[in-house]
């Protein structure tokens, strides 16, 4: 049950996953990305293997490179 203190966590959008492979790239752990966004490290996971935003990845990728 939700705590209604609380409320729900940050839903990751498009533009979070890029960043989230990005901050990866740079050898960033989990942990701390995950709290940057409000998510669990899962979340992290998820984006990280694709199930998640699967394109973000290669965004990422094109962004690094420019």
């Amino acid at each position: 049950m939700l705590n209604p203190k609380r409320g729900s966590s940050h839903r990751l959008t498009f533009e979070e996953a890029v960043e989230v492979h990005l901050r990866l790239m740079n050898g960033e752990m989990y942990s701390r990305i995950a709290a940057a966004y409000d998510v669990n490290q899962g979340r992290i996971a998820d984006v990280k293997f694709g199930r998640l935003h699967p394109t973000s990845y290669d965004e990422a990728v094109r962004r690094r490179s420019l």
